[in-house]
């Protein structure tokens, strides 16, 4: 039973960490709005693939990241320098014309998954800081097997909430059209926004 508590925190702080409209899951909707349903699963499971990596490093390396919030604080410039790159790169994709779709290799999509979570360097901070916490009131244990288990519940629970804007993405076309005209543009913002709260964070 330990086991699963272990999966259902790691669960539910993944996808509630990352339920607000953040560049994984707009990403998501982006994909499945221009290449198809198929294509944004393939990129939901890329992606989660990395959240699990990121949790496990997050855990595994808890005491050396407690004793260096040094290299916390590197990650988060990191961070800020990727999201304005992101703001820009969106920013130009908005500018375009649309085109119609294409019929990109099914792996494709898997490795931008994987290349997008990558670069979600508040990723580890977050892990970190939601498992001592968790640690803390006793809820999980950070120590092997246990670390494993909650990591499999983050990398799912990051896949469930992928694929929750994947599946309510028509309605999200129907409803507010305004989004899927207008998605790079709002990824651009929402990047320019992230880079400027991480910034504010760092020198605060």
């Amino acid at each position: 039973m330990i086991y699963f508590w272990h999966i259902f925190y790691g669960l539910v702080m993944a996808y509630f960490g990352l339920i607000s409209p953040g560049m994984m899951n707009m990403t998501a909707l982006k994909i499945r709005i221009d290449n198809g349903k198929k294509a944004s699963i393939h990129y939901a499971a890329g992606a989660a693939i990395i959240v699990f990596v990121q949790a496990g490093i997050a855990l595994f390396f808890a005491d050396f990241f407690s004793n260096n919030p040094s290299v916390i604080e590197l990650l988060k410039i990191a961070a800020v320098v990727v999201f304005f790159f992101l703001a820009v790169f969106f920013f130009i994709l908005s500018k375009r014309k649309p085109k119609g779709q294409t019929n990109n290799e099914k792996g494709s999509y898997f490795l931008k998954g994987i290349a997008m979570s990558s670069v979600n360097m508040l990723a580890i901070p977050f892990y970190l800081g939601t498992s001592i916490y968790l640690a803390n009131e006793n809820k999980i244990i950070i120590e092997h097997p246990y670390i494993m288990m909650f990591v499999l519940g983050a990398s799912l629970g990051a896949f469930l909430l992928f694929y929750t804007y994947i599946f309510f993405a028509n309605f999200i076309i129907v409803k507010i059209s305004f989004i899927a005209r207008n998605i790079n543009l709002i990824l651009s913002l929402l990047f320019l926004g992230l880079g400027i709260f991480t910034l504010i964070k760092i020198f605060r």
